[in-house]
């Protein structure tokens, strides 16, 4: 198989796990971390949310780091790897984004734990890595009305609440079919 799977979701939700994990499962394949193209930046990157930048920025920078992406993904798969791309790209964003590849299959997953999931797993990781997803006013209850903007009708919408890692690659495997997009 190859194409490409854009597994998204809150901060927290699993991506970094799930997608590791579900292109490992692939002959070839290949995990895409949307985030590393803004940390690739040394100086100057818009950041949402930060204080004092200009929105035009802001949005011009988003839609660069979604370009890299999916540019990536599109050149892994033409060379015959599963690309697995894994980011926070909500709402409208997320159908330019698949609209905007050429490579097929286009499979979209979008991971939506519980908000009080998200929480615990988010103040989990905290305490074992240190890394905060979470500032300034910045909440999981804000970040999954984010992800409520996406169309519902598009790729498989998953709650993970109650799952593994592992079961929801499972579950993912299994019902591929319905994660493919157009």
């Amino acid at each position: 198989m190859s194409g490409v799977w854009l597994v998204t979701g809150a901060q927290g939700a699993g991506k970094s796990t799930v997608a590791e994990r579900l292109a490992s499962s692939f002959e070839q394949g290949v995990h895409v971390r949307g985030g590393q193209f803004y940390r690739w930046a040394v100086r100057g990157w818009a950041h949402v949310g930060a204080a004092g930048v200009d929105p035009w920025e802001v949005r011009h920078h988003l839609d660069l780091r979604y370009r890299l992406s999916r540019l990536a993904a599109d050149e892994y798969a033409a060379a015959g790897f599963t690309c697995v791309v894994q980011d926070n790209i909500y709402g409208d964003d997320v159908v330019r984004w698949l609209d905007g590849l050429v490579a097929r299959p286009r499979h979209l997953v979008v991971l939506r734990p519980s908000v009080d999931v998200v929480a615990a797993r988010d103040e989990a990781r905290r305490l074992s890595t240190g890394k905060v997803a979470y500032r300034d006013g910045f909440t999981p209850a804000e970040n999954d009305r984010h992800l409520a903007t996406t169309p519902a009708h598009v790729g498989l919408w998953l709650d993970t609440s109650d799952q593994t890692a592992d079961q929801t690659v499972a579950e993912l495997l299994a019902r591929a079919d319905e994660a493919v997009v157009g």
